[in-house]
């Protein structure tokens, strides 16, 4: 058998994924009438763990385990459900493969799994008329759909579970060093408040289903052009969610790339311009979430070895100059 990219630290704690051993994976595929031909490649995925699986006589496969207790199985199946219908009205995203009784989430030994078809393509670089007129088509068709009916099971990016909940968390626990605790508890409560007064200067703005996690890296692109392959984080949330983290640059290269990526947006779905309010407040609750996302996963061996600078002090200050920044561009007038 030969075994590509995986870790044997990943087996070293009982963490949630240590029982998480190749003889299982290529179980799971054989359970689901995949055998596997013993070509075994870890992908990059931190909350998940994502497999590239040689299969006998077939084309290589993606086996997603979920991570345990974070999702219920209902929340999955919502995603694949919207990821179906998106492919149903021909927008290009990878579904996961049907199995018996059109089944797409899977068990084997404890862990859910879902298998995808492997899709081709390269992380693009988003600049460019061009692209960003058709990045912009493409979501514009993804809301068109994801405004058609909510979830039920999957949460709503607001600022309770984005913002208060992950900064109380991160002021709670042993991470952030004490002669900066502080500081960090200030300007997170500060910023939180900006955000607040964010939404309230956008007033009513509606949600929808959203891919949730909108960047390059979860975008491949081809000659057909591009696609999404994760909706892991897809929840319901303001359109604009997944049109800001396509921007970078200075305050003029960001107001060019938004109004290329409006220009193809709106040839599907209107844009309400009320939402530009939010932004930032968006950028914002992303820095202080992601913080303690990686601080809940600390336990899991893999997230120590991947961000050794966590629970350093020049982490903390950077974070703690960067809310500061985040509260200054709150308080500028949106993009125009």
């Amino acid at each position: 058998m030969r075994i590509q990219g995986y870790n044997d630290a990943m087996n070293t704690q009982l963490t949630p994924f240590s029982a998480l051993t190749p003889d299982i994976i290529l179980s799971a595929m054989d359970s689901v009438g995949l055998p596997g031909d013993g070509r075994l490649l870890a992908l990059n995925s931190y909350e998940n763990r994502v497999y590239q699986v040689g299969i006998e006589n077939a084309e290589m496969v993606v086996a997603k385990f979920y991570r345990p207790n974070r999702w219920t199985t209902a929340a999955i199946l919502e995603e694949h459900s919207f990821i179906q219908e998106l492919a149903d009205n021909e927008i290009p995203v990878v579904p996961p493969l049907q199995f018996r009784e059109n089944q797409t989430l899977n068990q084997a030994d404890g862990f859910r799994f879902s298998v995808f078809p492997k899709q081709g393509g390269r992380v693009p670089e988003i600049e460019g008329r061009e692209k960003l007129e058709w990045m912009g088509r493409f979501i514009g068709r993804i809301h068109a759909i994801g405004a058609l009916k909510p979830f039920k099971e999957r949460p709503t990016l607001d600022i309770t579970h984005f913002g208060d909940e992950p900064s109380n968390y991160l002021l709670t626990h042993d991470f952030i060093p004490a002669d900066l605790l502080t500081a960090y508890s200030s300007v997170s409560a500060y910023a939180l408040d900006s955000v607040r007064r964010c939404f309230e200067r956008a007033g009513k703005v509606e949600t929808l289903r959203l891919h949730g996690d909108c960047y390059p890296g979860n975008i491949l692109w081809t000659d057909d052009g591009p696609h999404f392959v994760d909706f892991d984080d897809s929840r319901m949330g303001p359109a604009i969610q997944d049109l800001w983290m396509l921007l970078s640059g200075d305050r003029a290269e960001m107001t060019l790339q938004l109004n290329h990526l409006l220009t193809g947006y709106q040839t599907f779905y209107d844009f309400n311009a009320s939402e530009l309010h939010l932004l930032e407040a968006l950028r914002t609750l992303r820095l202080i979430h992601y913080s303690a996302w990686i601080a809940k996963r600390w336990d899991d061996p893999a997230f120590p070895m991947a961000f050794p600078w966590f629970n350093t002090a020049r982490y903390w200050q950077d974070r703690i100059i960067e809310l500061r920044e985040q509260i200054a561009l709150m308080d500028e007038e949106p993009l125009g």
